[in-house]
């Protein structure tokens, strides 16, 4: 008896008919496309990838088949937001709606990593290094004592009700430094085998839960150290449902990126002081002198060729720092563990596998030096010119992966991101760039790419405004003509108004200018406030206008009339001097292809595809999006971008745009 395409998907649509029917929800078509095709994924070990528009419903998409599969999934997402949305809305609702389905395993826990939660052996013993006398009688310490105090009540009650997590998350506010008073790196922890107190920790628990659960909600940059880095955070796992993809080559990209100064070496140095006996902790502190005058000395950016002396003070820091490991004494059988001590190893190891990658120069790898600033010194950083190959060879090639975003098909088509994380066109099993049928590698990774839509529809919802009659955007920022066109664009859609910027400096420029002009509308600029106040105080006054930058760009939500005007200064091209960047740009057109194109315009148009989802969030927002740059018109790429953004409703008239805002906002006469 043969089994059918609909004998393998019905189960799945059961089951997602019964949550939609308990959560009181509509079930889309598009969802149920999704869900359907991530469980014949799950069931034929093929990657997918899902572009599912906002509105959509993608989480119940990928977690109902995810619920029904035979083997442990992990979903990942990129932001903290949607792992919060997932682990306190989505996954209890569901829970609650199918959980006692016969078949549906419903099980699952969070993982972070460990220095996301409190450690109670630095909470117990205090923190064992040159910041410990900030931990003094009340009287004597100051905001930052009095905070950490806060913080070791707090953990100390979660560990009395067992129930309290221990995460970041959950504890109260608190600064990074204040919180590195209470947690441990995984290098610093000493090790749940030999702490006192590891049958209460919270890192070990989470992990313990883990074990036991179906589903494990992480993040990207944990899944690529478990994946990528080899180094085991997440229990054996068969299938893997990225969400928030679009972000995944960043993510992984920054979690493989070190960075090294000479004041962490020189603390390093310090903190081995009292646990070496020899020379080898002050031959580090004379290497970390060395250090910062090599980097006080070389040029900011990327180096092509690394100087003379800062090669040598790399190697010098490299080997001070495996002989200031080496001489760290055993620990013996049974002993107490010394948490200084493993703490201060731990330092020194992570400078001497930062050295040694640094002092390698492997073309694998894009070394630079950054600026620095009044407050931080200096310091060099290094990170992969590439990842789509160890995401091929370490996650792909081991689990069945599904990704998924609203901005998965840039210039039309999923190429560019299957591309990214290390998925080849000819191994396509659909759809255009399909590749042959014929016999498939051993070293194959078949993937398929669905296109679910969006319950919206964007060409009656909303306008594209490309201000063709501007000039192009030079490097001085914003000129008079943009700042006109800004003034009464915000004037016609009384205020309503979302300004994207590629700079802080064009975004203070801009908010200076409306409001100069228009003194009745609230104009706020990011950096003002918290963002979560900025949002706030947007959403409950229709009259403003919120300006901002990056962190505007991907992570604001704000339907309904709050937002009917989205302005983007100029096309979000990375800077010509960032060193990552322009390195793989560079790589690109020497190996014969486009790096302008694989690089430069790719990253510009996710983040336009980003901003432009800003507008419409549910089926009654219309508003309009204006572009004040005209490249998009008028350059050759210009046609891979606007194809990368939903299908609105596009003109280059600027009386219709002011036509349109004003009859939205009730004002078609503003002046």
């Amino acid at each position: 008896m043969t089994t059918t395409a609909d004998d393998r998907t019905s189960p799945v649509r059961d089951l997602l008919a019964t949550a939609v029917a308990a959560l009181g929800g509509q079930r889309r078509d598009g969802q149920v496309a999704m869900a359907e095709a991530v469980a014949e994924a799950f069931a034929d070990k093929e990657h997918l990838l899902v572009q599912a528009g906002t509105g959509t419903g993608k989480s119940l998409g990928y977690l109902v088949p995810a619920l029904l599969h035979d083997r442990r999934v992990v979903i990942a997402t990129a932001t903290l937001a949607l792992q919060h949305q997932l682990v306190e809305r989505d996954l209890p609702r569901l829970v609650k709606a199918v959980g006692t389905v016969p078949g549906v395993d419903a099980s699952y826990a969070v993982l972070k990593g460990r220095s996301n939660y409190a450690c109670l052996h630095r909470v117990r013993e205090g923190a064992p290094d040159d910041q410990g006398e900030l931990i003094q009688a009340e009287d004597a310490m100051g905001a930052m004592g009095r905070k950490v105090l806060e913080l070791r009540t707090w953990a100390e009650k979660a560990a009395e009700e067992r129930r309290g997590t221990g995460e970041r998350d959950d504890a109260p506010r608190h600064t990074d430094k204040e919180w590195r008073q209470i947690s441990v790196t995984a290098r610093e922890c000493v090790g749940a085998s030999k702490c006192p107190f590891g049958e209460e920790c919270f890192a070990e628990r989470a992990k313990e839960k883990a074990q036991k659960s179906h589903l494990i909600v992480t993040n990207h940059s944990l899944l690529a150290i478990d994946a990528i880095e080899g180094i085991p955070m997440i229990p054996d796992y068969d299938a893997v449902v990225i969400d928030e993809a679009h972000e995944l080559a960043a993510r992984v990209t920054q979690a493989a990126t070190d960075e090294l100064w000479a004041a962490e070496v020189e603390r390093a140095a310090r903190r081995s002081i009292r646990h070496v006996e020899g020379d080898e902790a002050e031959d580090l502190a004379d290497a970390a002198d060395a250090l910062r005058a090599a980097i006080t000395d070389a040029p900011s950016g990327r180096f092509e060729q690394v100087p003379e002396a800062l090669a040598d003070a790399l190697i010098l820091v490299r080997d001070a720092a495996r002989a200031c490991v080496g001489a760290f004494p055993k620990t013996e059988a049974g002993s107490e563990p010394d948490a200084a001590m493993t703490q201060a190893k731990g330092m020194v190891q992570e400078v001497f596998t930062t050295a040694e990658r640094m002092a390698a120069n492997s073309e694998a790898d894009v070394l630079w030096r950054t600026e620095g600033t009044d407050r931080i010194p200096p310091m060099l950083c290094i990170a992969p010119l590439q990842v789509w190959g160890q995401m091929r060879d370490k996650l792909l090639a081991d689990n069945t992966v599904v990704l998924t975003s609203a901005t998965l098909m840039l210039g039309g088509d999923f190429g560019t991101v299957a591309g990214s994380v290390g998925l080849k066109p000819s191994e396509r099993t659909d759809g255009p760039g399909s590749g042959p049928r014929g016999d498939v590698p051993d070293d194959a990774q078949p993937w398929r790419g669905l296109d679910v839509g969006s319950p919206f529809d964007y060409a009656k919802q909303g306008i594209l405004y490309v201000a063709r009659h501007l000039p192009p955007p030079g490097r001085d920022g914003l000129g008079p003509a943009q700042l006109d066109e800004i003034t009464e664009l915000v004037d016609r859609a009384d205020g309503r108004t979302l300004g994207l910027f590629s700079s802080r400096r064009a975004a203070e420029a801009a908010a200076e200018h409306v409001r100069k002009a228009l003194p009745h509308l609230t104009t706020l600029a990011q950096g003002e406030a918290q963002l979560p106040e900025l949002a706030r105080q947007f959403v409950e006054d229709p009259h403003t206008c919120l300006f901002g930058t990056l962190g505007l760009w991907q992570g604001l939500d704000v339907p309904g009339d709050t937002c009917q005007l989205v302005i983007i200064d100029r096309i979000p091209f990375p800077r010509p001097d960032d060193p990552l960047m322009s390195a793989r740009q560079k790589a690109a057109d020497q190996a014969g292809g486009n790096g302008f194109m694989q690089v430069a315009a790719t990253h510009a148009a996710l983040l336009l595809a980003q901003g432009s989802g800003r507008l419409i969030r549910t089926t009654d927002d219309r508003g309009v999006v204006a572009v004040l740059d005209p490249r998009l018109m008028t350059a050759r790429y210009g046609s891979f971008l606007k194809a990368s953004l939903p299908p609105m409703w596009t003109t280059t008239d600027p009386a219709v745009v002011r036509q349109a805002l004003g009859r939205l906002s009730g004002r078609p006469g503003a002046k």
